[in-house]
C-alpha cells in the first residue's frame, strides 16, 4: 500500500497530511507551497480562454518571457485584477455558474460547468470555501487538476487527515524495525574491499548506497530528485519529527469539554452537542451520533471491500493461470521447434536423397557417351585398318613388273577401290555419335521459391465448436441444432451428426459453413442425440459435447399444398380441404411417418350422395391425379353413405357395413410399431385391420373430388381400445 502513502507533490511518505476537498491528500508544507494568489489563477484560466476562442499573433519569445514578451507590472495589477475579475464575471462563467456562485443557499462545495473548478459558498469538513470572486488563495490538486479557493489562511484551513497520519506513522514504525533488524546489507557500488555498509536503498533504481556512494552516484537532482530513498538509519537529526496523535482528537475544538459524539450528514464533519444547539451552522442539518455513522460506513466499506477482495482473488488467480500457460507456452514451444527440426531435416533428406538420383542420372549419361565413342572408336579402327591394307596391297600390285600377272587381278583391285571409296560415306561418319557437352540445366527456380516461401500456417486441426444450448430447440418432428466457432482454430466448414433416436450411431445430416441447423423429418417421440465437428485442409478436429433433443411425442401437420393438384383447394390453414372437381385428386399431409404409433381424424363439413372419398396413407411419389389405393404406393379405406371398402394397388378387399353423412368422423391409426393401419368411423372400429407388414416412410393422405368438404384434426391420442390391446 506504499504508493498510497505517498504525496503526490514530493513523492515522499505523507508529512503532516491534510485532506482537500476532491478527497486527495497532500503535504501541508506542499499544500502551502503549491497555493498561489486566487487572481493571478484567475488571471491565468482568462488567458486561457481568451487564447482558446480568439487566437493572436505573438511576438517570438513572448511565451517565454524573451525580449519583446509583454509582462504586467506591478503597478498595473489592480488594474489587472479589475479586468480578470470583469473578464471571469463575464466570459468565465456561464449563467448557471454565476447562479450557482451567488446563490447564498449552496451548502458545500459546488462544481461548476468547468470540471475543474470547485466554487461556491462552503463548506467541507468545516473548511470556508471562498468564490473566486471573493477568494485570496488558490490550490489546484495536484492529481485531478480540480481547483479550490481560500481566504487569506490558504491551506492552513484544510482539515489534518488523521487516519491518514496514522497510517503512515504505523507504516513508518513497522519499516524502521524490518530494516533495523535486517542483516547488514553492503554498498552494491562501493570500490572498496570490504565494501561499506549500505545506508539507504533507492526504492526506484533497487540500489543499496553507502553515504559517499550515494552523494556520487545518486544526487538528489535531476531526475534523480523525485527517487524514493529509504534510510535504515531511520530519520536525520533535524528532521521535523512525525507528530503524534493528539490526545484530545475526540475532542471539540471550540468546546474542550465536550466529545465529538455527532455527525454532520450535510457538512460532513463532527461536532458535539453544544456545536448543534448553540451554534446556527448545522441548524436544520441531518445530524447523527458519531459511533453509528463510523459503524454504517465501515460496514459499507467492508462490503465494498468484500467485493473488491473477490475481483482481486479471480485477478490472482487469473495470474496464475497466465502464468501457467507461460510454462506451458515454453513447453509448446520446445515440442514445436523439435518438430520443426524434425520437418527441415526431412526436407534436407529428400533433398539430399534428390541429388543421389540426380547425380546417378549424371553418371548414367556419362557411361552411355563414353559407351557410343568407344563402339564409334572401335568401328572407325577396323575399319581404317581395312581401309589401309587394301591401300598397301594395291601400292605393292602396281609395283608389279610382269603385265600378265598385274592384269590378272588389276580389274580386282579396281573394283575394290572403287568399291571401298563408294561406301566410305555410308559406313564411316565424319561426326561422333554423341557430343561431349551435357546440354541439360538443373531446374532449381521452383525448389528455391519453395524453400523461400516455406513458413507457418495453420496446420492443425480446429478445435471443438461449443454447442450453443439456448439456441438450440425441438419443434414437432424437426430440430434446430446452433453453435460457436473454435476460438483460435482456423475452420472450413463443420459437420453435425444425429443418432437414430434411440441411442444408436451416429449419421451425418449437415456438413457447411453455417453455425446453425434445423433438421426435418424426424421421427416423433424421439430423443436425439446431436453432436458437431469442425474440420480445415488439414483434417477434421473432435467432437463437442453432445446436446439431447427431444421430439413431440404426438404429430402435429397439416395438408400439404405444395404438393397438391390444382383442383384442391385448401383452408383453415391447410387444415380444410374441399374438391373443385369431378375426378379424384390426392392431398397428402406435410409430415411422414417411419416410426412409432400415430392417429389422426377428419371431420365431414360437406358430403353429396355420388361422392366416395378415400382415406389412408401413400408414398411420397403416389399418383395425385387418381382415387388413393389405385396404384401400389396408397393403402385406403374409400366409403359412401351405407359401406366402405379397402383398397390397394386397384385391389378391393373387406366390405364393411356402415357409411358417412355430414357430420361423421373418420380415424386414421398407423401403428408403425406392429406395421400395420387401422380405420375408425364415429369412434368405432370399421372392420378389422386393414393393412399389414408397413415398411418405409407414409404421409397422411386423402383423395377427394366435387361436393367434399374435409376438415383434418391432428396430435390425437390413440382411441381406447387400442390403448387397452
Amino acid at each position: 500500500m506504499e504508493e498510497e502513502l505517498r504525496c503526490p507533490a514530493c513523492k515522499q511518505l505523507f508529512m503532516n497530511p491534510v485532506l482537500m476537498p476532491c478527497y486527495h491528500a497532500l503535504c501541508i508544507g506542499c499544500a502551502v507551497s503549491l497555493q498561489q494568489p486566487a487572481c493571478q489563477h484567475a488571471q491565468q484560466q482568462v488567458a486561457a480562454a481568451v487564447a482558446a476562442n480568439h487566437p493572436q499573433p505573438q511576438p517570438p519569445g513572448a511565451a517565454a518571457g524573451l525580449p519583446g514578451a509583454v509582462v504586467p507590472t506591478a503597478s498595473s495589477s489592480s488594474s489587472s485584477d479589475t479586468a480578470s475579475d470583469s473578464a471571469v464575471g463575464e466570459h468565465d462563467y456561464p449563467d448557471v455558474d454565476k447562479l450557482s456562485i451567488l446563490s447564498e443557499t449552496d451548502s458545500g462545495v459546488v462544481c461548476t460547468s468547468r470540471p475543474n473548478s470547485y466554487v461556491g459558498t462552503p463548506n467541507l469538513q468545516g473548511v470556508l470555501l471562498f468564490p473566486p470572486h471573493a477568494a485570496a488563495l488558490s490550490l489546484t490538486c495536484p492529481v485531478c487538476h480540480k481547483v479550490v479557493y481560500f481566504d487569506e489562511n490558504g491551506a492552513n484551513n484544510l482539515p489534518k487527515y488523521r487516519a491518514m497520519n496514522n497510517i503512515v506513522e504505523k507504516y513508518s514504525d513497522s519499516k524502521r524495525l524490518q530494516m533495523k533488524f535486517t542483516q547488514r546489507v553492503p554498498c552494491q557500488l562501493c570500490a572498496e574491499e570490504p565494501p561499506r555498509q549500505a545506508t539507504v536503498k533507492c526504492e526506484q533504481c533497487d540500489v543499496w548506497y553507502c553515504d559517499p556512494c550515494r552523494e556520487s552516484c545518486h544526487p538528489a537532482r535531476g531526475p534523480l530528485a523525485k527517487h524514493a530513498l529509504l534510510d535504515v538509519r531511520g530519520p536525520p537529526k533535524g528532521s521535523p519529527a512525525r507528530p503524534t496523535p493528539a490526545l484530545d482528537a475526540s475532542r471539540c475544538a471550540e468546546h474542550a469539554d465536550e466529545p465529538l459524539s455527532l455527525y454532520c450528514m450535510l457538512c460532513k464533519v463532527a461536532a458535539c452537542p453544544q456545536c448543534v444547539l448553540q451554534d446556527s451552522k448545522h441548524a436544520s442539518h441531518d445530524v447523527q451520533a458519531i459511533t453509528a455513522m463510523c459503524k454504517a460506513q465501515k460496514t459499507e466499506l467492508s462490503q465494498n471491500l468484500q467485493q473488491l477482495s473477490e475481483k482481486a482473488k479471480c485477478t490472482t488467480e487469473f495470474i496464475h493461470r497466465l502464468k501457467g500457460l507461460t510454462d506451458k507456452v515454453t513447453e509448446n514451444s520446445t515440442a514445436f521447434e523439435g518438430a520443426v527440426e524434425t520437418q527441415c531435416l526431412q526436407l534436407v533428406a529428400a533433398l539430399e536423397a534428390r541429388k543421389a538420383q540426380l547425380l546417378d542420372f549424371v553418371r548414367q549419361e556419362r557411361e552411355m557417351r563414353l559407351r557410343a565413342l568407344r563402339e564409334q572408336m572401335t568401328l572407325c579402327t577396323a575399319r581404317l585398318q581395312q581401309t589401309t591394307a587394301l591401300l598397301q596391297f594395291c601400292i605393292e600390285a602396281l609395283k608389279e613388273t610382269d603385265s600378265v600377272s598385274f592384269l590378272q587381278i588389276g580389274s580386282m583391285l579396281i573394283a575394290r577401290a572403287a568399291n571401298a571409296d563408294l561406301t566410305w560415306h555410308k559406313d564411316f561418319s565424319s561426326a561422333p555419335r554423341v557430343s561431349p557437352e551435357f546440354d541439360l540445366t538443373l531446374d532449381d527456380k521452383a525448389v528455391l521459391r519453395a524453400v523461400e516461401q516455406l513458413n507457418f500456417i495453420q496446420m492443425k486441426p480446429p478445435a471443438a465448436p461449443t454447442i450453443i444450448p439456448e439456441e438450440c430447440s425441438a419443434e414437432n418432428n424437426s430440430v434446430t441444432v446452433a453453435w460457436q466457432p473454435p476460438p483460435t482454430s482456423y475452420v472450413e466448414g463443420y459437420v453435425l451428426e444425429l443418432d437414430d433416436g434411440c441411442g444408436g450411431d451416429f449419421r451425418e445430416v449437415y456438413c457447411g459453413k453455417e453455425t446453425i441447423c434445423t433438421v426435418d423429418g424426424l421421427h416423433f417421440h424421439s430423443l436425439y442425440n446431436a453432436r458437431v465437428r469442425a474440420f480445415n485442409s488439414t483434417g477434421e478436429g473432435p467432437y463437442s459435447e453432445c446436446i439431447g433433443l427431444q421430439t413431440a411425442e404426438v404429430a402435429w401437420f397439416t395438408f400439404d399444398p405444395n404438393t397438391a393438384p390444382p383442383e384442391l383447394r385448401f383452408t383453415d390453414d391447410n387444415c380444410t380441404v374441399t374438391g373443385d372437381g369431378y375426378e379424384h385428386r390426392v392431398a397428402l399431409g406435410s409430415v411422414g411417418f417411419s416410426r412409432g404409433v400415430h392417429y389422426w381424424e377428419y371431420t365431414i363439413n360437406r358430403y353429396d350422395a355420388d361422392a366416395d372419398p378415400s382415406f389412408g396413407v401413400a408414398r411420397i411419389d403416389v399418383n395425385r391425379e387418381q382415387m388413393l389405393g389405385k396404384d401400389d404406393k396408397g393403402w385406403s379405406m374409400y366409403i359412401d353413405r351405407q359401406r366402405s371398402w379397402f383398397m390397394h394397388g386397384s385391389v378391393h378387399d373387406q366390405r364393411c357395413d356402415g357409411g358417412i353423412a355430414v357430420g361423421s368422423t373418420i380415424g386414421v391409426l398407423l401403428d408403425l410399431e406392429r406395421r400395420q393401419i387401422s380405420f375408425y368411423v364415429n369412434d368405432e372400429p370399421q372392420g378389422p385391420i386393414a393393412f399389414k407388414d408397413l415398411f418405409g416412410v407414409f404421409y397422411p393422405a386423402i383423395s377427394v373430388n366435387r361436393g367434399v368438404t374435409v376438415t383434418l384434426h391432428t396430435a390425437l391420442d390413440p382411441p381406447s381400445d387400442f390403448e387397452e390391446s
